[in-house]
């Protein structure tokens, strides 16, 4: 590298959706830039278009933004080394597979698929398991190792299709040192020799990372474990263009609760959301996700569990990433989003939960009245979507009551303690139908009764609610108001008498 700088880079291909995955190893890389003072910068790896998704690069960046990663190159952030996507960049990629081409790195191959098919095939059938285009089968095939300089020529002339192809040695020891595996060693035995142009002209993955990186002087590739098996082409692609490698760190694997990698199939079997723009959808705390997703295979070396985004970056080291996959645990998701969803102000919430409800078809008339509500509610839910359905009794009277509640609750005395309630706080006037005055009123007609709180309290509460469990209920009767509260428990009695 040019410059002692951190500068590290997060490189999605616009195939899809953000994964979850994909925003945990753009958070790594954001926060060792943070941590360091460095830059990070955002490449759109664009050049397999085939598999091209409208709409995928704008929900990368609306995801990373919702995340609160700003980047400092990028797509529509122009810095010195752009332009910042790859499909942009093609001369720079051709340019360089000449010069592995004359440096006797690389070797133009006119091979059909259906001749490759073939050796395959036929390696297949000789006992080879794992057949490819490698130093033992590449002088077999059609390309510009095997055929004349003069054939080559007359075949580029004719604009025959071709890819140009790594020449990786035999029997060579490849050697990396990893930030988070430490020393790696790869025998070259166990690489093909990997298109890096494709027919079309445009390079594939492996060609284009490393020019790339070369060129925006990223001193850091920091990306998922997936990619270990390709590190040592791009170390000799480093090699044999004369650069100096960046320094590499290979994050561990996010599991399945059920084991085994986070697949897009297990996560659907376990019922994990997969893209970001899901959490985004389902009123997830940005902050919440981010902490969450900060320990799934990082921890600060001590038991603090909720950092800022600030706090992270400051406390962010690649030392203490694990080299062990870390399971994706939903439960500790919600607990991580519960914690800053408390945090929030009822003021901050509104708006959130007002949209909430609106979608699940609750009409909010009156924003002190959902102010009054949220306080009572917060502390019982994990998402603001919650609110919805823990909440519906605040602005509609219960169709029905739950069955189990209603067994456990509805015995014979009831009814008299119901009735004898409704009528005492019938007695009281706007003014005094307070909390505090209803649960008074409550302890007056048990103790007249001789009973326990349970015999009055969890038929009320399945009268005014519909459920058996529930906020304050003394402070809900209170925000329904006295003829509400009164309307509701007599129904109650005509229906369940």
């Amino acid at each position: 590298m040019s410059s002692n700088k951190v500068r590290v880079r997060f490189a999605p291909s616009p195939t899809g959706w953000l994964h979850i995955g994909g925003l945990r190893t753009a958070l790594y890389n954001y926060l060792f830039a943070r941590h360091h003072g460095g830059d990070f910068v955002l490449r759109i790896e664009d050049t397999d278009q085939k598999r091209y998704v409208e709409g995928a690069e704008a929900d990368i960046i609306n995801s990373m933004k919702w995340a609160g990663m700003e980047y400092d190159e990028g797509p529509a952030k122009q810095g010195p080394f752009g332009p910042y996507r790859q499909s942009e960049r093609s001369e720079m990629y051709a340019k360089y597979a000449k010069q592995l081409i004359e440096g006797g790195h690389a070797y133009y191959a006119f091979d059909t698929s259906e001749e490759i098919e073939e050796m395959r095939e036929r390696l297949q059938k000789a006992g080879n398991s794992n057949p490819k285009y490698d130093a033992i089968t590449r002088m077999g095939m059609t390309n510009s190792l095997t055929l004349s300089e003069d054939e080559v020529n007359e075949r580029l002339k004719r604009g025959d299709d071709y890819v140009v192809r790594l020449k990786v040695p035999a029997n060579e020891t490849i050697h990396l040192d990893d930030m988070v595996r430490g020393h790696v060693k790869f025998e070259s035995e166990g690489l093909d020799d990997q298109v890096l142009l494709k027919s079309d002209g445009l390079p594939t993955y492996h060609l284009a990372n490393v020019v790339d990186d070369h060129e925006m002087q990223i001193s850091h590739v920091i990306r998922g474990e997936e990619w270990l098996s390709s590190a040592p082409k791009h170390v000799l692609l480093y090699n044999y263009l004369g650069w100096e490698p960046p320094v590499m760190a290979h994050l561990p694997l996010i599991m399945s609760p059920a084991g085994g990698k986070l697949s897009k199939r297990k996560a659907e079997e376990q019922g994990i959301m997969v893209n970001v723009r899901d959490y985004m959808q389902a009123g997830y705390e940005p902050e919440a996700l981010v902490n969450f997703l900060a320990y799934l295979g990082w921890s600060p070396g001590d038991d603090r569990e909720i950092m800022s985004l600030d706090q992270l970056c400051k406390e962010f080291e690649m030392e203490r990433v694990s080299k062990a996959g870390a399971v994706f645990n939903t439960k500790k998701l919600s607990w991580y989003n519960e914690q800053y969803m408390r945090e929030r102000s009822v003021e901050s919430l509104l708006p959130d939960v007002k949209a909430a409800l609106e979608k699940a078809d609750i009409e909010v008339k009156d924003d002190a009245h959902l102010a009054q509500i949220i306080p009572l509610l917060v502390e019982r839910v994990s998402l603001v979507s919650e609110f919805a359905d823990q909440g519906r009794f605040f602005f509609e009277a219960p169709a029905e009551y739950d069955e189990k509640s209603l067994k456990k609750a509805w015995k014979e005395e009831t009814l008299s303690l119901v009735t004898n309630y409704l009528n005492r706080i019938s007695e009281l006037d706007e003014a005094s139908f307070k909390a505090a005055a209803l649960k008074e009123t409550l302890e007056a007609v048990i103790a007249e009764a001789g009973v326990g709180f349970g015999k009055l309290m969890l038929p009320l509460r399945v009268a005014v609610t519909g459920s058996g469990s529930g906020p304050d209920l003394f402070l809900t009767m209170e925000i329904l108001g006295k003829s509400e509260t009164q309307s509701r428990i007599s129904i109650a009695i005509e229906r369940l008498s």
